[in-house]
């Protein structure tokens, strides 16, 4: 699941010309923060985090326990 939401989010982010530090100063954190959420392997990272990151890129985080 990180791994899709990780490439999903660096897409949108490249699709709206979003650099990392754009993106680290929206979502008011570090930018070695923002390698975390968007480094595939790394799973340390908040689902909050993840939401708001989503949230800056105009999309939603849905998540299903089937």
């Amino acid at each position: 699941v990180k791994r899709v939401l990780a490439f999903q989010l660096a897409q949108a982010m490249e699709a709206q010309g979003i650099t990392k530090v754009t993106m680290a100063k929206m979502l008011k954190t570090s930018r070695s923060q923002l390698d975390r959420v968007l480094d595939p392997t790394n799973e340390s990272v908040t689902l909050g985090l993840l939401a708001r990151a989503a949230q800056v890129v105009g999309r939603t985080i849905r998540l299903e326990l089937n």
